[in-house]
């Protein structure tokens, strides 16, 4: 289960104690992210202005969760 504020730092593998289902549905996302699609706009340009970011979510209609995806220079582990 997923708490308000988790933070969790991942490229291609999914961060351990991550949400199978979740990450099926952003891992395309972060995995843009880590490898250089954060230097421009690269998601809805015209509601996310700032480089490096992503909105998504999770397809899961009853508990929806909303992820915010931040390019960082911190690497992740395996």
């Amino acid at each position: 289960m997923l708490d308000e504020d988790d933070v969790f730092y991942g490229d291609y593998a999914k961060p351990e104690g991550f949400c199978d289902e979740a990450w099926k549905a952003i891992y395309q996302y972060v995995f843009a992210l880590s490898h250089g699609a954060g230097e421009d706009l690269f998601y809805y340009d015209d509601w996310i202005r700032k480089p490096g970011v992503a909105i998504v979510c999770c397809n899961d209609g009853l508990r929806p969760v909303i992820f915010k995806l931040e390019k960082t220079d911190i690497e992740s582990e395996p």
